[in-house]
């Protein structure tokens, strides 16, 4: 039952973060699609006139950072069989990183140092973790190469935004690096609860 209950955290935390992103850029200061391809997702977040919904942004930032921690500790650790000293500290590293950058807000120069270690936290912690995963299960079957490819995308997309931070077209990349733990945490979901 427990597993069960780790499960729906997931997809219920995973659904909840796409659609308050959808709903923040929705109401951004600029199209949706400019929102999308020149906006960054801490933007979305940071408390001012371009964004009047920082507040739900801020919200599926600290949900989601609380899902992986609750869902992974409480639920999917019954399926690592290997290196769980690891999956535990990358999982509290990336939890921990999510959760700093909904409570402490991008574009403040007294706080920003400590909102890109928090992104930096949960981009690069989270992907190295599917990664890890991807090789601590008993098999490795569909799910497992799945959650390894999610994560190698991950860490290719974040190694590409870290050379183009100026380029107008980041935002792209700093989604494409951060997806990868969504879309992870849905199928994770799925996948507890059905095994």
């Amino acid at each position: 039952m427990k597993s069960k209950v780790a499960g729906y955290a997931f997809i219920i935390g995973s659904l909840y973060y796409i659609m308050a992103e959808v709903i923040s850029a929705t109401f951004f200061n600029a199209s949706f699609f400019n929102t999308y391809i020149f906006h960054t997702i801490s933007e979305l977040g940071i408390p001012n006139g371009n964004s009047p919904l920082f507040w739900l942004m801020n919200s599926a930032f600290i949900l989601i950072g609380l899902v992986v921690i609750f869902g992974n500790i409480y639920g999917f650790k019954d399926f690592i069989v290997k290196n769980r000293a690891v999956f535990y500290l990358l999982t509290l590293v990336t939890g921990l990183g999510v959760i700093i950058v909904g409570l402490i807000h991008g574009g403040n120069p007294l706080t920003s140092g400590y909102h890109t270690l928090g992104a930096v936290m949960a981009i690069l912690g989270g992907n190295v973790m599917l990664v890890a995963v991807s090789r601590s299960m008993a098999e490795f079957d569909r799910f497992q190469k799945v959650t390894l490819t999610l994560g190698i995308a991950g860490l290719i997309a974040f190694w590409i935004m870290f050379f183009i931070m100026r380029n107008p077209f980041m935002p792209v990349f700093e989604r494409l690096s951060v997806y990868p733990l969504i879309i992870w945490s849905f199928l994770t979901g799925v996948y507890i609860i059905r095994n």
